[in-house]
C-alpha cells in the first residue's frame, strides 16, 4: 500500500505516532493499513495533512 510506504518514508515508525499526527485513533490507522477498514474522508484528510506534500494520488488507489 502506497500510504504505508509513504508513512514509513516520512519517519512514522509506529501506528501510534502516525495516528497522533493524523488526529485519529491508533486502531483506526491499524485497521485501514491491514485492509479491515476502508479509508474515509477524515482518514484521508488526516493523511494528506500528516504526509504533506504528498497528494491523494500518491497515497491512495481508487478501485
Amino acid at each position: 500500500m502506497a500510504f504505508t510506504k509513504a508513512a514509513r518514508l516520512a519517519g512514522f515508525t509506529s501506528d501510534y505516532a502516525l495516528a497522533k499526527a493524523m488526529d485519529l485513533n491508533r486502531s483506526t490507522v491499524a485497521r485501514v493499513k491491514s485492509g479491515e477498514l476502508l479509508p474515509g474522508p477524515v482518514f484521508i484528510g488526516g493523511a494528506l495533512t500528516a504526509l504533506a506534500p504528498m497528494q491523494f494520488d500518491d497515497l491512495f488507489e481508487v478501485l
